[in-house]
């Protein structure tokens, strides 16, 4: 008896689809973003802004398992840091950490350890933005 030449072909084809899966899936598992704050401040009481709200900042390191790592500073109303204004930070001022943070009317200040700073005007991060 003769095997069916569609039989083959069949296995070929969920061969294939069985490939594409399991490259999905490790791909996904890789590049899957983890979150860690290395950094996290509050406004003082004694800074009130237009929209009454307390507002952080946070410093988190996005990194995946594939080895790429990022780093942001995260600015608005959540204390979970999980919404807020971003402003992305090279690597190599963000390993060397956060030196300090100043809370003004106009902003906020972050003065890293390797002597450079940003500023994120107030507008950027009130009312919930």
């Amino acid at each position: 008896m003769r095997p069916d030449r569609w039989d083959g072909v069949g296995r070929v084809l969920l061969g294939m689809v069985g490939g594409i899966l399991l490259t999905a899936v490790f791909m996904t598992v890789m590049w899957w973003p983890r979150h860690e704050v290395v950094h996290r401040t509050e406004a003082p009481s004694s800074v009130v802004y237009e929209d009454e709200s307390r507002h952080f900042l946070g410093l988190v390191h996005e990194y995946t398992r594939s080895g790429r790592h990022t780093y942001r500073l995260v600015i608005g109303r959540d204390p979970g840091l999980s919404y807020g204004h971003w402003v992305e930070v090279g690597g190599f001022h963000a390993v060397e950490g956060v030196e300090s943070t100043v809370w003004t009317v106009a902003g906020v200040r972050v003065r890293f350890r390797t002597g450079h700073e940003v500023f994120v005007p107030a507008e950027y991060f009130l009312f919930g933005r």
